[in-house]
């Protein structure tokens, strides 16, 4: 029997994408990025309004598995391909357009901190810890790390935890804006469906839109950003999503989405 490293599950309105090797701290190898297009891909499809990336075990993921690398007869062409099959897999996640939410425990190092950052929104537990580990090892990063990172923190914080490898607590990622919510560990996985189910009963439509804007806006020029803004919000309008909004908040009454 095929071991898995990720599992799609899918509770009502909330898709669950869980790493699935805790045996080996959810580390990431050639087959791990091949799975987890797979499950965004069949999480999108699925009809769910909302995903919850969590993993299983104490860590939430180790980064690159270098007990497997170290095997390579050819280091560098091995890890490009453990790096263009991890990509797809990001992409696939990142084009999911319903949100998002992270579920982390224990510490995510190296791309499972560029797994992180692909999220919309992340829960970590009291205990996480968030660290870059690339140039410990003598490697630059992947995962969309050097994507993602300046862009959530700022560039200065994302040079220093890749030159240094500095090790961010729960508190430290949330002030510096890398997590949105800090619970007890035992409570991470349940809040991240809390807060999946929340959106889950919001108006998805202007929330995949919303969520398009936002991370679409440094690709555009503010003329060619503001007139997506308006066919976004054309389109948000004409949704049925939107006109209950609209007639709720007139009518003083609490919405209804998706009904």
């Amino acid at each position: 029997m095929r071991e898995e490293r990720v599992r799609l599950t899918v509770d009502g309105s909330v898709a669950h994408l869980r790493l699935v090797r805790p045996q080996a701290v959810n580390a990431i190898d050639l087959r791990f990025g091949h799975e987890l297009k797979e499950a965004a891909t069949a999480a999108a499809r699925s009809g769910a309004r909302a995903v919850v990336l969590e993993a299983e075990g104490q860590m939430f993921c180790g980064g690159g598995d270098l007990k497997g690398f170290s095997a390579a007869a050819a280091l560098g062409d091995h890890l490009a391909d453990v790096a263009t099959a991890l990509h797809e897999g990001l992409l696939a996640l990142v084009e999911v357009e319903v949100p998002v939410v992270a579920a982390v425990q224990g510490a995510a190092a190296g791309a499972g901190l560029g797994l992180v950052c692909c999220a919309d929104l992340v829960v970590a537990g009291a205990s996480a810890r968030f660290v870059m580990a690339y140039t410990g090892v003598g490697l630059s990063p992947d995962g969309s790390t050097s994507f993602f990172l300046p862009r959530i923190v700022g560039l200065r914080r994302a040079l220093e935890l890749t030159f240094t490898n500095r090790v961010l607590s729960a508190d430290e990622a949330l002030a510096w804006g890398l997590v949105n919510r800090v619970v007890a560990d035992a409570e991470v996985n349940a809040v991240a469906a809390e807060v999946a189910g929340a959106l889950a009963g919001g108006p998805t439509g202007a929330l995949a839109r919303s969520k398009r804007l936002l991370r679409e806006a440094d690709r555009h020029s503010l003329a060619e950003h503001l007139a997506a803004e308006v066919e976004a919000l054309r389109a948000s309008g004409d949704s049925a999503d939107g006109r209950e909004g609209v007639a709720a908040f007139v009518a003083k009454r609490p919405a209804r989405f998706g009904a």
